[in-house]
């Protein structure tokens, strides 16, 4: 545990992208295999469902402090995080010499707590605490809470683990995905230098576009890029092997249940094949909103009904395995050229259209007619580039089409988590019904650090009341607030929801008086 610890402050304290990898090459060299899969587990992203909850914690920490609740909550509200707080007000217990592994920590300690009843958990936690510092109870309370996640991408692991193991960063990279117990058996198996076996029903690293930032006439030519619309869906990949078919979504989560057609139709498919697309909500020749999708999301055996009323299908945009070959190293065009040619048995699987186009002017011609089409813009992909993991700029980029905006006013108030724990950064803002100004939406993204720090200024000093740790303000700022997508909702009060809500910008220009209206804004609807 005090390895990972001082691993864990290594990573939280710098900002470097080097020194966080040297880091992890350093740890992961020196690490036994059992405590270089955990690591790994917890630094990918990977979660323990929780053992306790932050209120037990917080009742075990008033018992050890002796500090009454409200003040407990009140710190709480300052720190942000319940690990945090519980850590800095139990402060440093240690009172024995232990030194047990994170694996230790874990597989004898950590995950035996689920037997417990609540009583003999606080119990065990207590005496838990005295081993450990100020440090390493914090680390424990956060793995208690599955809330443990620091900052390091999955990207910036395996290059760090990649050092370590001198296995090439896209072959972990492909072993990571899907899913795997942290043993010992499964680290040393990282370090077989050899291929990944298709055996599996892991899917491949997704190969994430860019933001297009320059413009377009400095991509090149017209005719070294293939373009697509950019579907409102679901990202995926569609796996049949060796019998067996599977479905994996870009979190790489297996959503094969969420999508039984899905799964079902790929049988019909050649076997060792693996399609990369987007999952969309599709019925008669045309794709539906995203939220016609939302009503499939989340839901581990839909009814029959419900798979009739919202159907799906998979809009193929590449082909990453063929006949149990890996193709990722061969070129977009020659990866085209393959999956065009396959015989598609079932209307559930489509291939997106290569859209016509001999001039950038034509192009952004195009990208007008997205949301005729139901599309968030349009993808380009180099026709020469080879599938690569993650995001990678250069090769592939998006063009979204120009988000809807509305102008509102700030209503709410409420302090961020973490690093933003003592600042209100978390924002509810309404428009016009009649006389009345109701909530439209929350949006916490969008302002740089100089104007957060002088909206929190604003909001300290012009709070109306205080509901538990949100603060309504005068009604008096406007926003311009930027949105991919509008529905009608019956769960909120002005009977719409808006879709992905940032902050555009600050409208010191504008009156309040001015600002959209419930019926202004349904208009976007249409």
């Amino acid at each position: 545990m005090e390895n990972f610890t001082k691993l864990y402050e290594q990573l939280d304290q710098t900002q470097s992208t080097n020194e966080k990898v040297e880091a992890l090459q350093a740890y992961f060299e020196t690490v036994s295999a059992v405590d270089g899969a955990w690591a790994l587990f917890l630094l990918s992203g990977h979660k323990l469902k929780r053992v306790v909850s932050s209120k037990v914690l917080f009742e075990l920490c008033a018992e050890v402090t002796h500090l009454p609740p409200w003040l407990i909550e009140e710190c709480y509200e300052m720190a942000g995080d319940t690990a945090e707080t519980v850590a800095l007000l139990v402060g440093d217990l240690k009172e024995k010499t232990e030194e047990l592994s994170l694996a230790e920590w874990v597989e004898e300690r950590i995950l035996s707590l689920r037997q417990l009843s609540l009583e003999q958990q606080k119990n065990k936690i207590r005496q838990y605490w005295t081993f450990l510092n100020q440090k390493e109870i914090f680390i424990l309370n956060k793995i208690l809470t599955g809330g443990f996640r620091v900052g390091v991408s999955h990207l910036l692991t395996i290059r760090g683990l990649s050092l370590a193991l001198k296995v090439p960063p896209e072959v972990l990279s492909q072993r990571l995905m899907g899913n795997w117990e942290p043993t010992a058996e499964f680290y040393l198996s990282l370090k077989d230098s050899g291929l990944f076996s298709s055996e599996h029903l892991n899917p491949y690293p997704f190969f994430l576009a860019s933001p297009l930032e320059e413009a377009l006439n400095e991509l090149g030519k017209p005719e070294e890029w293939l373009a697509e619309w950019k579907w409102d869906g679901i990202r995926a990949q569609c796996l049949h092997r060796h019998g067996k078919t599977a479905v994996w979504s870009r979190g790489n989560e297996l959503i094969s249940e969420q999508f039984p057609e899905l799964t079902e139709e790929l049988k019909r498919l050649p076997e060792g094949l693996v399609l990369d697309g987007e999952i969309i909500a599709y019925q008669e020749g045309s794709p539906l909103p995203f939220h016609a999708l939302q009503r499939r999301l989340g839901r581990k055996q839909p009814s029959q009904r419900l798979i009739e009323e919202f159907p799906v299908i998979l809009m193929i945009y590449d082909l990453l395995e063929f006949q149990g070959e890996d193709l990722r190293s061969h070129p977009l065009i020659r990866r085209r050229e393959i999956y065009e040619q396959l015989i598609l048995p079932s209307p559930l699987f489509q291939i997106s259209p290569s859209l016509v186009f001999s001039s950038w002017q034509q192009l952004l011609r195009l990208k007008e007619q997205a949301k005729s089409k139901a599309a968030e813009g349009l993808m380009l992909k180099r026709w020469s580039s080879l599938y690569g993991i993650g995001r990678q700029r250069g090769s592939w980029w998006k063009l979204k089409v120009d988000p809807m905006t509305i102008d509102a006013v700030l209503l709410y108030a409420q302090a961020g988590k973490g690093r933003r724990a003592n600042m209100y950064t978390d924002y509810t803002f309404g428009i016009w019904q009649g006389n009345e100004l109701i909530p439209i939406a929350k949006a916490y993204s969008g302002l740089d650090q100089k104007e957060m720090a002088e909206l929190d200024r604003w909001i300290r000093n012009h709070t109306i009341k205080k509901f538990g740790p949100v603060r309504q303000v005068k009604p008096e700022l406007v926003f311009e607030i930027a949105f991919e997508g509008i529905q009608q909702s019956t769960r909120h009060k002005s009977g719409l929801a808006l879709r992905f809500p940032r902050i555009a910008r600050w409208r010191h220009d504008k009156p309040v008086h001015e600002c959209d209206t419930v019926e202004s804004t349904k208009k976007l609807l249409l």
